[in-house]
């Protein structure tokens, strides 16, 4: 083979029997343990309760529309979007607090990060919607905003943030969602600011940029390609999170789910479809977040 050839290509991987047989076993274990539930429930399944709450027949347009746990859904995305937003802006911002030589920033962020961290993320949740949001919209007027208003009672406005009447409601779960996931980002800017090597700072230094310049010049531009990835992972991990704020009257995928659940009293279907909607939504965003990553691997070969 030539010295300037390229490497020959990997072998492709094949299934061997061995695999077919452990998939096999895997196969029999799930629909034994489907027997099993079965026998042991003894549960008249019906599936078409709860499916009328995901699409359902309007009689006045003459068409299906989608109904409680689709809008629940749509809530779910929009908290994982604008949350993701505000916690990539905190992240950024006390991540460099973290690494900058100023003492007092780094206090302020490190005390940001482990008192997230070493919360379980329900009683953040408690803590930071009964003592903080409930004190701060209402002496920033967010409650008195009147839903009939033009500029908030418009389709633009409703496919950002959903109905204007639960804007307060919608505003508290994103911001306790951002304050959460902002430590974990928080940990993983520094951790891509940190992996520049100390060359980089110095060199940048002795040409005479500026702190500012060195950090948004030379030290950012490399850091994001290795935050990127663990950045679009922490987007689904909060799509999962955002469950949680269904303890505060959040009206989004999980909350709705539970009260379908106690009206049709199917509670397994109800559970199991919604199980499904997640499982779906966060399988294809790591799908499209992988496909961007190898796209963008080959764009800076």
């Amino acid at each position: 083979m030539d010295r300037n050839s390229p490497p020959p290509a990997p072998p492709k991987k094949r299934l061997t029997a061995v695999d077919f047989g452990l998939f096999a076993v895997v196969i029999g274990f799930v629909f034994y343990s489907g027997y099993r539930v079965s026998d042991v429930l003894v549960y008249d399944w019906d599936w078409s309760r709860v499916f009328n709450f995901l699409i359902r027949y309007d009689a006045e347009s003459d068409s299906y529309v989608a109904n409680l746990l689709l809008y629940g859904l749509a809530t779910t995305l929009r908290l994982a979007v604008w949350a993701t937003i505000l916690a990539t802006i905190i992240g950024v911002v006390m991540g460099y607090w973290r690494t900058c030589e100023n003492l007092t920033l780094r206090i302020i962020s490190r005390s940001y990060v482990e008192l997230i961290r070493n919360l379980p993320p329900l009683v953040f949740i408690f803590i930071f919607f009964f003592f903080i949001s409930s004190q701060l919209f209402p002496a920033l007027g967010v409650d008195s905003i009147n839903p009939d208003n033009a500029l908030v009672d418009n389709a633009v406005f409703h496919f950002m943030f959903g109905d204007p009447k639960l804007l307060s409601n919608f505003l508290a779960g994103m911001l306790c969602l951002a304050m959460f996931e902002g430590a974990y980002i928080t940990e993983i800017v520094r951790a891509g600011i940190q992996s520049v090597g100390k060359g980089q700072w110095e060199a940048s230094r002795a040409i005479g940029l500026s702190p500012f310049n060195v950090l948004r010049d030379v030290i950012l531009p490399q850091a994001i390609r290795k935050i990127l990835p663990p950045l679009a992972g922490q987007f689904i991990t909060l799509i999962k999170d955002s469950a949680i704020v269904s303890l505060i009257s959040i009206q989004e995928l999980t909350f709705l789910a539970t009260e379908v659940a106690a009206t049709t009293t199917k509670v397994f279907e109800t559970w199991i479809l919604v199980g499904a909607m997640y499982f779906v939504l966060c399988y294809s965003f790591a799908v499209l977040f992988g496909w961007l990553e190898r796209r963008a691997a080959k764009s800076h070969r």
